[in-house]
């Protein structure tokens, strides 16, 4: 079946958000469904760098049924800070709501720690609100799924699928760093796997990863989000080179899908998406870090575009017609 996702255009420009002027920057756009408004949780970036260097801060932004207008925003802090030399000491990003079928309100957090031979190290931790999502409180101050044997750095991105009382978490672990000549730094290459779990907090990872390459050994792959569409589950994810991502629009991330029966076994499937073409606009270079739900019957898209999300978030919803 033939699956059409119409774009709606930037739905959220965080540089004319007045109350979020402070911020740049709104990255991995993560929706959480309550009766009858929508909030978006996203990584953003404090102007004022902590030692010359940004910190990834949670924000989030609520949205009327239809999307369009804000309707309520994030007015302290949604997430508490970290220990010193945590995990997630320089950063949260993405930051994954997930509702348990028990009606629990619980975080998966992508924390990042800044490396000295290479840039930055990611491991998962986890959190919980009891305030519908207002605020979050780490369980503790360390992970629950990092690096191991065999996947030894960058275990982030985690999303998470119940399906018959087991959690289902979907994540990306790096393969390698790697110097290429067009680069002056080591570059990662990261694959999404994933893992299990009975509780939520002790994950048994399947080791393999489950997307085949569309570009080759050095293709990076990021942010999986998996929802159930009929008789199939539907991955969204986005992909890129591991060098000259940052100045050639061809070699920058894109989205890309993928289906399957059981959440084991996926095959990347074609989904259009309408991506404007004209040169100022905010997703004609790149289209990345992508969150997909069935909203009423339709996929509803939320993704960033061009330098990372720097604009703002995109909508994309399923065409009927």
């Amino acid at each position: 079946m033939k699956i059409r996702l119409k774009n709606r255009g930037l739905i959220f420009n965080i540089n004319e958000f007045k109350p979020f002027s402070d911020y740049q920057f709104a990255q991995s756009p993560q929706l959480l469904a309550f009766e009858d408004y929508y909030r978006v949780y996203f990584s953003s970036r404090h102007k004022n760098l902590v030692n010359g260097m940004p910190i990834s801060e949670v924000l989030y932004v609520d949205f009327d049924p239809n999307f369009k207008s804000i309707i309520d925003y994030s007015r302290k802090e949604v997430l508490n800070k970290p220990i010193m030399g945590a995990f997630d000491e320089h950063g949260v990003f993405p930051f994954h709501p997930f509702r348990t079928s028990d009606n629990e309100l619980f975080a998966y957090l992508s924390g990042w720690s800044r490396r000295t031979s290479v840039p930055v190290e990611t491991s998962i931790g986890i959190a919980k609100s009891v305030d519908d999502g207002k605020t979050f409180t780490r369980l503790g101050p360390g992970p629950i799924l990092t690096a191991s044997l065999n996947e030894p750095f960058l275990v982030g991105d985690p999303y998470i699928v119940e399906q018959n009382k087991l959690l289902h978490m979907f994540y990306i672990a790096g393969v390698e760093w790697k110097y290429f000549e067009s680069e002056t730094d080591p570059q990662r290459v990261y694959k999404i796997k994933k893992a299990t779990s009975i509780d939520g907090i002790n994950w048994i990872k399947n080791q393999f990863e489950l997307i085949s390459d569309a570009i080759g050994p050095d293709e990076c792959q990021a942010l999986p989000t998996v929802v159930k569409n009929q008789q199939e589950f539907i991955m969204a994810f986005c992909f890129r080179s591991a060098y000259g991502f940052r100045n050639e629009p061809k070699l920058g991330y894109k989205l890309d899908f993928a289906a399957s029966k059981d959440l084991l076994n996926w095959e990347r499937r074609k989904i259009e998406v309408t991506i404007s073409e004209h040169e100022s606009s905010w997703d004609r270079d790149m289209q990345c870090y992508p969150n997909l739900s069935l909203l009423k019957g339709k996929l509803h898209l939320l993704y960033n575009g061009n330098n990372f999300g720097k604009f703002g978030f995109g909508l994309a919803v399923e065409d009927l017609s």
